[in-house]
């Protein structure tokens, strides 16, 4: 038997074309393309306007995660390839990979096997530069609230209610909480803070929502940064801050182009976790392929509780957009963890643990069904699934009206996918009424608690008086009709990770509510979500080195 080669071996070995060729399939010149290398470039897509044409919109979405993995940028890949193999015209969009989860437990983000977008290693270490453009426009705001209070503070900028926090894009606890300006006065005045990670930036949020520079600035402009002494709010526009801060995002803000291994268009821009962001790639970059493609297949990040219904409640809205077709990825291995089954033994059949697991799957259709999309389910196949575990999936998925496909393209590529490909088409073809799962003007409380019970399917939501005290607040200025971004574990439908499957009778508590002016909706925390991970006990950072040949070894 033939040994199976890594994720990054398939990479290296991938024959790529001149990212001008891949330009060229999409109908753009070498005018409406900065190059970065001979495999990447960015789109200036300002050319196109308000086109009429408007592609099919796919949107790639998983079960609740487990260390057992599920596959959704590799199923988005596999997908995308797929379509264009059955004579269609498709591009994908994805979210540029974190080097939190890059060097903490994760590793890298840009599919597998033979469902990769290339060249992997420059997407998962530093790309374009976007995210450094991001981190440096977040903190060049920190910097200018800070320096502002040190000439003087005009404004009477109260320095003990100051909200807006630096970030970082590492996983690094030891900033989670800081005192910052210490030693002597030539360095300001001392006061608490903290980091972020970049990817749960309020500037990563606007950055992927704006629709196009002038949209940017007047987006970072209401950011809210704290307020005064007489509690008056202060934004980002009153610091003169918008400006500059649009300045360092312009290029970063055109979508970058790249490809799979079978040449597809891959347009991968932005990268907000959906724990404790909205979890979704760029608008621009997603108008641009839908502008450029007959189809379009993007991916929502961990399982539908949380990216999906971001994507649809936040990212939908925000941006007019109007899904045609949802492909749920699981697999046998997550599904048996999710029925009781340890790691170590995912190996064994184990039909009834199968049956029990299902329920998670169940659960997730049930809510994709919520939102009027019809739903595919792609069974992303290992190779030690055995054809009664995938049919046993494809019959519970049948009793309840879904069709569930068998595919391999992590080790066939696109080959692998035909059939899934063919499903989604149709079921995009087909008519659907999706809707919203709240209206704009339900009271903000009402919001919070409507994706706690339908989604989560939670008993019910608590949250401190202080909580409630301040979405009053929010409602009684203009924020009363902004959607709901909800920050939480992505291991459960719950806030405990612990409890698989697909719990009932569990209570949530909103422990805190952050208002994200700019991006145009309101952040509830759950639990014990951290805005800032923390890296494991032996994090992938120990295993990543350059060997004797200055080769990259074990980013993935």
């Amino acid at each position: 038997m033939a040994a199976i080669r890594s994720d990054l071996e398939i990479a290296r070995a991938a024959s790529l074309k001149p990212i001008n060729e891949i330009a060229e399939k999409l109908g753009l010149t070498s005018d409406h393309i900065n190059q970065y290398g001979r495999f990447k470039a960015k789109v200036d897509a300002t050319f196109l306007g308000e086109s009429e044409r408007r592609g099919k919109l796919i949107l790639v979405t998983g079960i609740s995660p487990t260390p057992a993995g599920e596959g959704k940028s590799t199923t988005t890949v596999g997908l995308g390839d797929a379509i264009n193999r059955i004579g269609k015209n498709a591009s994908i969009c994805l979210r540029e990979p974190s080097l939190g989860p890059c060097f903490g437990i994760k590793g890298g983000a840009a599919g597998g096997g033979y469902a990769q977008v290339v060249p992997m290693e420059d997407i998962n270490l530093h790309f374009t530069g976007d995210f450094h453009a991001i981190t440096s426009a977040h903190n060049l705001l920190s910097a200018l609230i800070d320096n502002h209070i040190y000439w003087g503070n005009s404004l009477n900028i109260d320095a003990r209610r100051i909200s807006w926090r630096r970030v970082i894009d590492l996983n690094d606890r030891a900033l989670r909480s800081i005192v910052s300006s210490l030693g002597g006065t030539a360095n300001g005045f001392p006061r608490e803070t903290g980091f972020d990670i970049t990817v749960a930036s309020e500037i990563m949020a606007i950055f992927c929502l704006a629709t196009n520079l002038k949209d940017l600035g007047d987006r970072i402009g209401r950011i809210q940064i704290g307020e005064t002494r007489s509690r008056a709010t202060l934004t980002a526009r009153d610091l003169e801050a918008d400006g500059p801060m649009t300045v360092l995002l312009k290029e970063a803000f055109l979508p970058n182009l790249v490809q799979t291994l079978e040449h597809t268009p891959a347009f991968v821009h932005g990268g907000p976790f959906a724990n404790i962001a909205h979890g979704c790639n760029s608008v621009s970059a997603t108008n641009t392929a839908l502008a450029l493609s007959d189809y379009v297949v993007t991916e929502a990040g961990f399982g539908s509780d949380l990216g999906a219904e971001k994507f649809f409640n936040i990212k939908c809205r925000s941006a007019n957009l109007f899904p045609d077709a949802v492909t749920l990825v699981a697999t046998v291995r997550a599904i048996k963890m999710h029925g009781g089954v340890s790691k170590e033994k995912l190996k064994t059949e184990n039909l009834d643990a199968l049956r029990i697991g299902m329920s998670n799957v169940i659960r997730h259709i049930e809510n994709m069904n919520t939102f009027g999309v019809p739903v595919v389910v792609s069974i992303n196949r290992f190779l030690t699934d055995t054809n009664r575990e995938i049919n046993l999936v494809k019959d519970i998925c049948a009793e309840i009206g879904t069709t569930a496909i068998e595919c391999n393209h992590w080790a066939e590529g696109g080959r692998g996918a035909e059939e899934l490909a063919n499903a989604v088409v149709l079921a995009a073809e087909s008519k659907n009424q999706f809707k919203y799962l709240y209206p704009d003007e339900m009271p903000l409380w009402e919001k919070i608690q409507t994706i706690a019970t339908k989604i989560y399917r939670a008993r019910s939501v608590t949250a401190p008086p202080s909580v409630l005290k301040q979405l009053k607040m929010y409602e009684g200025h203009e924020f009363g009709r902004f959607p709901i971004c909800m920050a939480k574990t992505p291991l459960s439908f719950s806030t405990d990770p612990k409890l698989l499957g697909a719990p009932n009778n569990f209570d949530i508590n909103i422990r805190e509510i952050r208002l994200s002016a700019g991006a145009g909706f309101i952040v509830a925390i759950c639990g014990n979500i951290m805005t800032m991970p923390g890296l494991p006990r032996t994090p992938s950072a120990a295993s990543i080195r350059l060997d004797t040949n200055g080769e990259i070894e074990g980013l993935f």
